[in-house]
């Protein structure tokens, strides 16, 4: 019995060892405002990602990975305060354009509002292309928005692709990557023209507008 608990012990002691040096939990590289410099990318990869605490610390990795990648006027937006981008940089034409980071679960798609945000914060940082960049893939009616208005958007395997080239030393081919030309959809002049197109509206709001009339 003794000896029973003496193992049992050493086993308690062992394990309390291995969590303390965290062996057994590693996580990922937490990326603050105070140790981005000295997190070196490619030491990170999707599944460290997937562990990050929230979505401001994959918005610090972005910085530091277009940073690394030797982006010009790389610069990170004021979280609170950012108007839609999370990062602003200029690509190889000259072309500045701003970055809107989703750090989603796998099972977690985005939705309309990744383009919303970063499409509406063109003007206010003088942007020519705008970018959308996700840990998940993007709902239909997400990829159908960005199309009409040229929002590249950039999915889970694209990131891995993005990541693997910088690893492997090819940053152009990660900069091929993320500055390919978005999907983009485009209507006919005279489907543009066309005021009949079938437009969604709301029944319930027109028939409660028509019975307020009727009472009026």
């Amino acid at each position: 019995m003794e000896l029973i608990l003496i193992i049992l012990t050493l086993i308690i002691v062992c394990l309390f060892i291995l969590l303390k040096c965290g062996i057994l939990t590693k996580k990922a590289p937490t990326i603050s405002e105070d140790n981005f410099e000295s997190i070196d990318p490619l030491a990170i990869d999707i599944h460290d990602i997937d562990k990050m605490v929230d979505g401001s610390e994959f918005e610090m990795y972005l910085y530091r990975l277009f940073d690394a990648l030797g982006y010009k006027e790389v610069y990170k937006t004021v979280g609170s305060r950012d108007f839609g981008a999370d990062l602003v940089f200029t690509d190889r034409s000259g072309a500045r354009n701003v970055v809107q980071a989703k750090r989603y679960s796998i099972d977690n798609p985005v939705g309309l509002g990744g383009v919303q945000e970063v499409y509406s914060s063109m003007r206010f940082y003088k942007a020519k292309k705008s970018i959308v960049i996700a840990t998940t893939t993007y709902t239909d009616s997400c990829e159908k928005l960005a199309g009409y208005n040229g929002v590249k958007l950039l999915d889970r395997s694209d990131l891995i692709s993005i990541i693997e080239e910088f690893k492997q030393g090819n940053a152009e081919k990660a900069k091929d990557i993320i500055e390919a030309e978005p999907r983009v959809i485009l209507d006919s002049w005279s489907q543009y023209m066309n005021t009949n197109t079938d437009i969604k509206k709301d029944k319930k709001a027109e028939k409660l507008l028509r019975d307020t009339k009727l009472f009026n």
